[in-house]
């Protein structure tokens, strides 16, 4: 995967790769992102799999993230 781009909004984690696709998560489904602060949220690595946040223990998937469906989970923008 080509250069990464995490940025977050008040209730969005967002994900743009080198081509221009871009998505977004609700951080809702993602507590510690979510009640993290922006240091935290910032400190972050990519791996050839996904992202990892050492300070939370968390990690999020690149196929995760781009082959998630919002229509086929009932989910509107």
């Amino acid at each position: 995967m080509e250069k990464q781009e995490i940025w977050f909004d008040k209730d969005k984690i967002y994900l743009k790769i080198g081509d221009g696709i871009e998505k977004y998560m609700p951080l809702s489904w993602f507590p510690r992102l979510k009640n993290a602060s922006n240091q935290e949220r910032q400190n972050y690595s990519f791996s050839p799999f996904g992202i990892h946040w050492q300070d939370l223990d968390e990690d999020l998937s690149f196929e995760g993230f781009f082959k998630f469906d919002k229509e086929k989970r009932g989910i509107k923008n």
